[in-house]
């Protein structure tokens, strides 16, 4: 984690009570960590403070270790310093993402009763569910954040990409720090939910694994911003581009409107790409490309119904575009059944 990133003040100073009410459920003096976190009583006062990703992660560690309790309180039994490090190895060995996360959820039955996760996959969503057996009262919302960020930050980790959000719905109403939840869950958020679930597309349930044990131990020697910030790299996002661009190739899409649905900055869209060695247009005049060979070699659709289907607003820019990706006009390409480049 950059320096600048954990200087960044976004986490909530509900969570810090949160983890403040876990000292005082085991009867011991919060105070010490709070100073080691560089906090003071006085500020947590205010619900409208942040505190830092340092401040976060230093409180937290410690706090963990003090109690021994990874839960900090959640559930009615303790589960010791390293069970959820114990979690990620008993499913690292998976060959996909899918098998892995199943493994975590079903393991984490063996370390609480209090709730169960299950993950499930069908042709829409791959998804997390959190069941609930018992009233976690206050400590509700800071266990559902945290732990949905367990699972989503380890996840992204294990296959080495972001992965977008179908969406998040938590069962509590929404709070007032919601713009925390914006940038810890990008996408589509529900509160006041029948359930606890986070979804994101199944397409990246089958992706495969890429890290080993070293690579693990690494991890958890500083697993903390798994949960806090989002993961840059998206190994599907230029085939994920490619789908949306297929999908509206005569209305067209802008940066924006991609970025929109992709539920990221267009900034951050057109950086994404470049950082895997493709460009917005590139992908536009592949697609347009594509689907035009496509209709030139299948259909007897005249060629001005072509250029709008692959979204030119006329003939003469589409011929144009043609002949440079190929070489040859729509004409003659249809007429001489030259496959130039496809």
């Amino acid at each position: 984690m950059a320096s600048s990133t954990s200087e960044v003040a976004l986490t909530p100073v509900a969570f810090v009570r949160a983890i403040t009410a876990a000292y005082q459920r085991y009867g011991k003096d919060p105070d010490p960590a709070l100073r080691r976190a560089r906090l003071t009583s006085e500020f947590l006062a205010d619900p409208a403070h942040r505190v830092t990703g340092s401040q976060m992660e230093t409180l937290f560690g410690i706090a963990i270790k003090e109690l021994d309790d990874e839960a900090l309180g959640w559930f009615s039994r303790r589960l010791p310093w390293g069970s959820y490090g114990m979690l990620c190895r008993a499913s690292l060995s998976s060959p996909t993402l899918e098998i892995a996360l199943k493994r975590w959820c079903r393991h984490h039955r063996l370390l609480a009763d209090d709730i169960t996760l299950h993950f499930g996959v069908d042709l829409n969503a791959a998804s997390v569910v959190i069941e609930v057996h018992r009233d976690l009262g206050e400590m509700t919302e800071f266990c559902f954040a945290t732990l949905f960020r367990y699972v989503f930050g380890y996840a992204c980790w294990l296959i080495n990409s972001r992965i977008p959000l179908l969406e998040t719905n938590f069962p509590f109403a929404v709070p007032e720090h919601i713009s925390v939840y914006q940038t810890l869950f990008p996408g589509p958020l529900n509160f006041c939910a029948p359930i606890a679930k986070l979804s994101f597309d199944p397409q990246y349930a089958a992706l495969s694994i890429r890290r080993d044990d070293r690579a693990l131990n690494k991890m958890l020697q500083q697993a903390l911003p798994l949960t806090m910030f989002p993961y840059r790299r998206d190994r599907l996002l230029v085939q994920r581009v490619r789908e949306l661009l297929r999908a509206r190739l005569e209305g067209g899409h802008t940066g924006e409107s991609l970025a929109r649905e992709l539920h990221v900055s267009s900034r951050t869209l057109h950086r994404q790409l470049q950082e895997e060695g493709a460009s917005l247009q590139a992908l536009k005049d592949e697609v347009r490309r594509e689907r035009a060979v496509e209709l030139l070699h299948r259909t007897s659709k005249p060629i001005k119904q072509i250029a709008r289907a692959v979204g030119f607003l006329n003939e003469k820019s589409f011929s144009r575009a043609f002949k440079h990706w190929t070489g040859a006009t729509p004409e003659s390409f249809r007429d001489n059944g030259r496959h130039f480049g496809a």
